[in-house]
């Protein structure tokens, strides 16, 4: 059940993201968007497990991408809706 899932658990700041060429900020933002999409998109009887699994994976395909300082709100709800709309298939991906 999402409500037993504490979004402020996975946010970030920009002391935890690396180091972005003096973009920490906006990374760290544009992260925390990404959390608060696909938790807002998860439908409200989502298992918790899987919302938890599916919020880890946020990080783990992210925060390596150079071009996540560029992602705009459009891109980042569309990752998040495909993800919700197949997570069997991203969970089976990343072994979770």
């Amino acid at each position: 059940m999402k409500e037993f899932v504490v979004i402020h658990d996975y946010l970030v700041s920009e002391a935890v993201v690396g180091d972005w060429d003096g973009q920490e900020e906006v990374v760290a933002e544009i992260v925390n968007e990404i959390y608060h999409t696909l938790y807002d998109l998860a439908e409200e009887d989502i298992e918790t497990e899987i919302l938890e699994q599916l919020l880890a994976l946020i990080w783990d395909t992210w925060i390596g991408q150079e071009v996540l300082p560029d992602l705009e709100s459009a891109d980042i709800y569309e990752w998040c809706k495909h993800v919700l709309d197949n997570r069997e298939q991203h969970l089976q991906r990343e072994d979770y």
